[in-house]
């Protein structure tokens, strides 16, 4: 369908046009419904640009938020921003389709469903099964009792197709299952459990099942896995009167099975009977959907799959993913109460009580954090981190992946920790000799810059805003705004809160930062100071925020010859 067979008052934003995005640019720009395309990466820019030449392109999600004539932003972008950029957007005044899932915690979604409702906007989870022909058929079936009693559904998603490694076959794959498995039964299971393998990558699941127990009695399953030899998906309900078939990849797309059980002398014989398939429309899901979306703003109404829906089924994935990590079953009843904090773990996270985390925190993949650790605010703490008892971490500390954080470590606000970089607490260890109540104080000081490989001995200060190179070894105090290079390492220079290397350019001995114009000066020997802002002073909101990309400063560098 054209343009000119279909045009919609309502004009949306489309943000990302990769693997599935590209499917929603062309939707939404057949129904006359689409003004931008906001995509990254120039390469797909173009292509979009090629093939519907009257959208608007752009890389920039904040001018799609300022465009007041954008009504809705639907976004396709990976997993882990969907958060973060549903946020804003509800903020903005704008209604939001965002793609399974509605984000990657329980309490990420709490949080965007109560922002929609307080705002009084559309918030609407992309999970396309519901909208498919026979899915609703299947629906209506159920509704009116031709199946009889439901008691058991099983769910098969099969492919040999995109490997993931950002997310496991669970998020990836199970999200329309679980969506559309809490539509047909009509309510939450009461108790979960889920089984992994991980054959591709370390801890990262190719393949899950999961099992559900419903009040009513019925239970049900869900077979999901990237690692199949070709693509299965098909969803058998069963009833004890009829039986139905959904199989998305057969031409007759769902069959009513009318088997019944016999019982003779209390033994039961099945009498099975011919398949009948069942009559569907033709129509296009992810097209119905978009038709939804663009319906819901103009009405007002709630989507079919709307935010509510959509955490609904974030609470059940969070439960599997839990019964995964513990091999235990889990009761939803109680999960859901332990799910909604202010702070993020993710599931495959394990946070030991008690302890204290910040809101705003993020715990991402295999990290471990033990009881008794202190983590302040807005803290993000990357994949296979652990977190020693004891430690204390203040707020926005960045500790990116594979970092273990030992006993006797304090870390200021504003700290970096570069990937696998090392943290000791005994100068000098034997396995023989236990030292456990003799560990040795390392303090990173506020803003300090730890690089990737880096290794820190214990027993120093690393000063204020100081920066350690990558693979460094660092054995004695660090100055403020220091930069050491080396094994040993050693000073080479200053660098400035904002992280450029320091040069002098007069001869009254200061130095002045590109990116923020912060001046800087040797005060006394080996103790630099910054001569605007008081190095505990938070930095002003203009400053926060970088406007240039490090080449830029180090092409303007190279032409002034330092």
């Amino acid at each position: 369908m054209s343009n000119s067979e279909q045009s919609s008052s309502v004009q949306v934003a489309v943000v990302g046009s990769g693997y599935w995005g590209k499917n929603l640019v062309r939707n939404f720009e057949a129904l006359g419904a689409l003004r931008w395309v906001c995509e990254s990466r120039p390469e797909s820019r173009t292509e979009i640009e090629k093939k519907y030449p009257a959208v608007q392109l752009t890389s920039s999600f904040e001018t799609i938020i300022k465009d007041e004539a954008i009504r809705g932003v639907v976004l396709a972008t990976p997993a882990a921003t969907h958060y973060t950029l549903a946020r804003e957007a509800l903020l903005a005044g704008k209604d939001v389709f965002v793609e399974k899932p509605l984000a990657l915690s329980v309490s990420e979604g709490v949080e965007l469903v109560k922002i929609a409702n307080q705002a009084g906007r559309i918030l609407m989870v992309g999970h396309i099964l519901q909208y498919h022909p026979a899915i609703k058929k299947l629906r209506e079936l159920i509704g009116n009792g031709t199946l009889g009693r439901i008691d058991y559904v099983y769910s098969n998603r099969l492919n040999m197709g995109k490997i993931r490694v950002e997310e496991n076959i669970l998020w990836s794959f199970a999200p329309h299952d679980v969506s559309v498995l809490l539509g047909l039964m009509g309510e939450d299971p009461k108790a979960v459990s889920c089984e992994a393998g991980a054959y591709l990558s370390h801890d990262i699941a190719d393949v899950t099942v999961s099992q559900f127990r419903f009040p009513n009695g019925a239970r049900a399953h869900i077979f999901v896995s990237w690692l199949h030899p070709f693509k299965e998906q098909r969803l058998v309900v069963v009833g004890s009167e009829q039986m139905a078939v959904f199989d998305d990849t057969a031409a007759e797309k769902l069959i009513l099975y009318p088997h019944r059980v016999e019982w003779k002398d209390r033994i039961p014989s099945a009498i099975k009977a011919d398949g009948v398939p069942v009559d569907v429309s033709s129509d296009e899901p992810l097209k119905s959907e978009c038709m939804e979306f663009l319906d819901c703003i103009q009405t007002r109404r709630r989507p079919l799959t709307d935010g509510e829906e959509g955490l609904r089924v974030l609470r059940i994935l969070a439960a599997c993913q839990e019964s995964m990590v513990t091999q235990k079953t889990v009761f939803l009843d109680q999960f859901q109460v332990q799910s909604e904090r202010p702070f993020f773990v993710h599931p495959s996270a394990v946070v030991d009580e008690p302890c204290q985390i910040g809101e705003g925190t993020k715990i991402w993949h295999y990290t471990h954090v033990l009881a008794g650790a202190r983590i302040g605010k807005k803290c993000i703490l990357g994949q296979n981190c652990q977190i020693a008892d004891g430690v204390i971490i203040g707020d926005n500390v960045k500790i990116q992946n594979n970092v273990s954080v030992y006993a006797g470590t304090e870390i200021s606000d504003d700290v970096f920790l570069g990937p696998s970089c090392v943290l000791t607490n005994v100068t000098n260890p034997r396995s023989q000799i236990n030292r456990h109540s003799l560990y040795e104080k390392t303090r990173i000081l506020r803003g300090a810059t730890v690089g990737a490989n880096a290794t820190i001995v214990c027993g120093i200060d690393l000063g204020r805003y100081c920066f350690i190179g990558a693979g460094s070894v660092v054995v004695s105090n660090v100055p403020d705004y220091a930069l050491l290079v080396g094994n040993p390492a050693r000073q080479i220079g200053w660098m400035s809160r904002h992280g450029h290397r320091l040069s002098k350019s007069g001869c009254d001995d200061v130095m002045v930062c590109p990116e923020s114009g912060y001046r800087y000066k040797e005060v006394e020997p080996n103790i630099l100071r910054c001569l605007d802002l008081d190095e505990e002073l938070p930095l002003p909101a203009e400053l926060a925020k970088g406007s240039k990309s490090y080449d830029e400063f180090k092409t303007k560098l190279t032409s002034q010859g330092k």
